[in-house]
């Protein structure tokens, strides 16, 4: 009797959080980062945090705006820990290189931390993170379907992306994103060495597949639109 392979963990509802301008970027070229949201907007953002499980963002990300990556409102964090759950979300960060930075203040602030990266990333970063951050070895590249499948065992249900662009493109062309929140800023950017939204990419079915507007909604200024498979 040949024996059953191991049933695949079930992997976390993923939830790509962005905010562009009307044109489509993500923030401008200078060296600070251009706020798109206005309070209202990082308020729902802040929201989507709390109900998540885990927060993911991308080590550029980390290397140009160096964010902390919290649930700001300490209401909301007194309900996470009411309803049994820790202060503040898993915060995960992706990285091919292991080129992190310890005095980022993503590893200062908040709850558990933890790292994908390659098996050569892993051997780079050695213990330049140790009692920071969990670093894990996904082997030669860091595969995102992999990714998921380890959130599982550990028991994340929900994963919020929130970028940047590698990673949005990544998660949308593997075609591994649950949901997609897009907060539109009132704002044109008009400035081609910024980043945008996504990168080129195969993206299943495109360009003819069309996701389904499960929500639009008015937050501030801004205009938010829901989007599932």
């Amino acid at each position: 009797m040949t024996p059953s392979s191991p049933a695949r963990p079930r992997r976390p509802r993923v939830v790509l959080s962005v905010a562009v301008s009307l044109d489509g970027y993500i923030d401008d070229a200078g060296p600070e980062r251009l706020k798109l949201s206005d309070a209202a907007d990082f308020d729902r953002v802040d929201q989507v945090r709390a109900d998540s499980d885990a927060i993911l963002v991308g080590a550029q990300t980390l290397r140009r705006d160096n964010p902390r990556l919290l649930v700001n409102s300490a209401e909301r964090r007194a309900a996470r820990v009411a309803a049994g759950k820790p202060e503040f979300p898993l915060k995960v960060t992706i990285t091919a290189t292991g080129e992190l930075d310890p005095a980022w203040r993503f590893w200062q602030h908040g709850g558990d931390k933890l790292v994908y990266t390659t098996d050569h990333g892993a051997a780079r970063l050695g213990d330049r993170l140790a009692g920071l951050a969990e670093v894990v070895g996904l082997g030669p590249e860091v595969e995102l379907e992999a990714l998921l499948d380890d959130l599982g065992r550990r028991g994340i249900g929900q994963l919020m992306v929130e970028g940047g662009t590698r990673i949005h493109t990544g998660f949308l062309a593997a075609d591994l994103a649950d949901e997609l929140h897009v907060s539109v800023a009132p704002i044109l950017v008009g400035d081609s060495a910024a980043p945008r939204f996504v990168d080129p990419a195969a993206f299943p079915g495109a360009p003819h597949r069309r996701l389904r507007l499960t929500g639009l909604e008015r937050v501030g200024d801004m205009a938010v639109l829901r989007y599932t498979r």
